[in-house]
């Protein structure tokens, strides 16, 4: 009972929303790239909303399912297919066995997630079902996923109310220019007032040099005071260092725990999901805002995830319209008989 990996595509691992709470440990927190891609997902199944899924990366995997269960397909357009026919995505879709999901290249974004109403057996580790790949530590054997692999289910979970609602508008990641708004500092200081003006009024190019770990830009030299060399101190999800060589660096999910180049600023966690869906040669742009906007903008996502919540638990529209139109047959019939 569970997933039978045909193909592993070209990077798919098993995270959550990370391995909190040992970065004084050296152990980096891991977990999914995109969050919001990531909750919307278990939200269409009423799972707990730090449940296990399937992370992919610009060339999705191939599975086998061999029990029922339901599953939700989020994040970039992989363009799936279900038994060779295409598959909705944030939606919830009803898998049977033998049914074989087949994910392909991204047409828009970069990253893709599958959560399962049945719960991926997973082994927790340091409180986490996440993969960290540099260490080889959770997940599946603490590995991407490969042709051959077989994940279980944890729980038999195949029926969820109100069914045919449950389905949100897409996310759209096609734009090839994006731009990120940004907390400044923490080293904000080490910068010249050039180089501050040179980061906030640049565009930045998304190197191939892109992954778990952060993203490398390309673009206009960002002058420091003197050197970006500082004492190492913490890295958050989002940070922006920018070493001697001027071009900044966006340190994501696997980045290690500490650093020693100074920060110029962090991405608002509501924009991260902007920037971890980009490919090589997008556009990126930088806009300054407050803490307070940053809190802001992050209270007014999780509203509209309670409102996202709130639409796929109610009666489908059409669904009612036609109960409606029966009743309304069974009476003509009745006053005729």
């Amino acid at each position: 009972m569970g997933i039978r990996v045909l193909k592993g595509g070209l990077l798919t691992t098993v995270q959550d929303l990370g391995r909190n709470g040992y970065q004084s440990q050296g152990f980096s927190v891991s977990g999914v790239m995109d969050v919001r891609s990531f909750k919307i997902a278990n939200l269409l199944l009423d799972n707990p909303e730090n449940e296990a899924v399937l992370e992919f990366t610009l060339i999705g995997p191939t599975l086998e399912f061999t029990s029922e269960t339901i599953i939700a397909i989020t994040g970039g357009d992989f363009q799936p297919t279900i038994n060779g026919e295409p598959a909705p995505m944030y939606q919830a879709i009803l898998m049977k066995k033998g049914d074989i999901l087949k994910l392909g290249s991204a047409r828009t974004g970069s990253r893709g997630y599958i959560a399962f109403s049945s719960y991926l057996k997973i082994p927790t580790v340091m409180g986490s079902r996440c993969t960290n790949l540099k260490i080889g530590l959770g997940g599946f054997k603490g590995r991407k996923l490969e042709a051959g692999d077989y994940i279980y289910f944890r729980i038999k979970r195949r029926y969820l109310p109100y069914f045919l609602s449950r389905h949100l508008d897409l996310d759209e990641f096609d734009q090839e220019k994006v731009t990120l708004r940004v907390v400044m500092g923490p080293q904000e200081d080490r910068f010249t007032a050039q180089g501050i003006e040179t980061f906030l009024g640049s565009e930045y190019t998304v190197t191939s040099d892109f992954d778990r770990m952060g993203c490398r830009l390309d673009g206009p030299f960002i002058s420091s005071k003197s050197t970006s060399d500082i004492i190492s101190d913490g890295i958050a999800f989002g940070s922006i260092q920018v070493p001697s060589h001027g071009k900044p660096i966006i340190l994501l999910a696997d980045r290690q725990t500490t650093g020693g180049y100074a920060k110029i600023a962090t991405v608002a966690s509501v924009d991260i999901p902007k920037l971890v869906q980009r490919k090589t040669d997008d556009k990126i742009r930088f806009k300054a805002i407050s803490v307070e906007e940053a809190q802001a903008l992050y209270m007014q996502e999780l509203q509209e995830m309670d409102e996202m919540r709130r639409t796929i638990h109610k009666p489908c529209q059409e669904v009612l319209q036609c109960r409606m139109v029966a009743r309304r047959v069974s009476k003509l019939f009745a006053n005729q008989k």
